[in-house]
């Protein structure tokens, strides 16, 4: 390098050049045959890289190393051998100007640590997209345990550069550095909170990706589709995307639907408000006539006998109804209901199944149904539930009840 320079050099002051000049032209020649050669360099290198991949792609089991390429890991690692090469020749054609090597040579410093910045991004980036393929990592916030990497990365990244730009020892600057921490604390406030939220999140698995989430103050009722640094991505049923802040998973209340998804049904639990001026004691005729109701009938004829036994050796007078033990309207239509969901094809019989009666209200005595349908696709289990309550309310009539409504027009009219 140093012979070609001289003869660059010869031949400009042969040709008549002044001095001063030939010393510039010179260094411009200089710069622009290193351009070349660097360039050269990094072309050659990059297509060996990415052939050598390719090939070593084709023959292996994993898809890691196609990530690697994907991310643009071998073209960053073909960027280091070219800056070796102007790193070693910059002093050579800088040697007459000082002052202007030491700025280039800086300047190379701070794009030796970028180049370190891209080479870590792009492998993490790699590890990311690897680790998603991966089952047991799918549903793991890998965005943000990556971004919190390469947060700190690019900070200490930036403070080397300006220790290198200012000359000053990189451990004195970020001793520095410590006066203006609370200005630092405070622009990256949120992304503080994020960071350790994003842990807690991941430490007591509050979340998943996948998982279906309900969050009212957010407006959130969907998917989670992304967990990163900042933010929590949900797709809503409606295929709108809601956007929450990480740190609202710890600070605020939200409901997580995981649990439903991972058991064995998904519950059911809604009440008929039944008029209660329509409850009655039953009498035998009545009994007798609801003995039609072939899911009841063995029912009602073990307790009918049982309740006679006990009216007869009790010597109860059952001149008034009100008198002893009597079966009620209500009460055989709460047993219907049971026996009716302990029949149902589409109800999980291993769970609970339960028709229960709540404190009267102003608009009736609800009967509520809890239980569990086999079917947790949400279409399905709509429509299983719907299939449930269309039965029980036309078979209310038989029972002699009503269900409560508040009155209409035609109430009104008629």
């Amino acid at each position: 390098m140093n012979s070609f320079k001289r003869d660059i050099y010869n031949f400009l002051l042969n040709a008549g050049v002044a001095e001063e000049t030939a010393r510039y032209l010179n260094l411009f020649v200089m710069l622009f045959a290193l351009l070349i050669l660097i360039f050269i360099i990094d072309f050659i290198i990059r297509k060996l890289l990415l052939q050598a991949f390719s090939r070593f792609a084709q023959i292996s089991k994993t898809n890691f190393d196609d990530l690697l390429v994907a991310n643009k890991v071998p073209r960053n690692i073909a960027h280091i051998i070219p800056f070796l090469v102007a790193l070693k020749f910059i002093p050579d054609i800088f040697e007459d100007f000082y002052d202007v090597e030491v700025h280039v040579e800086n300047g190379l410093q701070v794009f030796a640590v970028l180049l370190t910045l891209w080479v870590v991004r792009s492998i993490l980036n790699t590890l990311k997209d690897y680790l998603k393929t991966l089952p047991r990592f799918k549903d793991k916030p890998i965005d943000s345990y990556i971004q919190v990497f390469m947060i700190f990365a690019w900070i200490i990244g930036f403070l080397s550069a300006i220790a290198i730009i200012t000359d000053i020892a990189f451990m004195k600057f970020i001793t520095g550095m410590g006066a203006i921490s609370a200005v630092v604390l405070l622009v990256f406030k949120d992304t503080i909170l994020g960071f350790v939220a994003s842990i807690q999140v991941a430490i007591n698995d509050m979340v998943h990706i996948g998982d279906w989430i309900t969050f009212e103050k957010y407006g959130a009722d969907g998917d989670v589709i992304e967990i990163n640094l900042a933010t929590v991505k949900v797709q809503n049923f409606d295929k709108t995307i809601t956007t929450i802040p990480t740190y609202a998973l710890i600070s605020d209340s939200f409901k997580n639907w995981r649990g439903m998804s991972n058991s064995d049904g998904r519950r059911i639990k809604r009440a008929l408000f039944i008029k209660q001026e329509g409850i009655k004691y039953l009498t035998d005729n009545e009994v007798d006539k609801l003995k039609k109701i072939q899911l009841i009938s063995t029912y009602l004829e073990t307790r009918q006998a049982d309740i006679t036994a006990y009216n007869t050796n009790n010597k109860i007078d059952k001149g008034l109804l009100l008198n002893g033990r009597n079966l009620t309207n209500i009460g055989v239509f709460r047993k219907y209901i049971d026996v009716y969901l302990k029949n149902h094809s589409a109800i999980n019989k291993d769970m609970m199944i339960m028709a229960r009666q709540l404190a009267p209200t102003t608009q009736g005595i609800p009967i509520e149904i809890y239980a569990f349908s086999s079917d947790k696709r949400w279409e399905n289990y709509e429509y299983i539930m719907s299939d449930i309550f269309d039965h029980l309310m036309a078979a209310l009539p038989y029972f002699d009840l009503e269900i409560f409504e508040l009155p209409s027009h035609s109430s009104f009219k008629n």
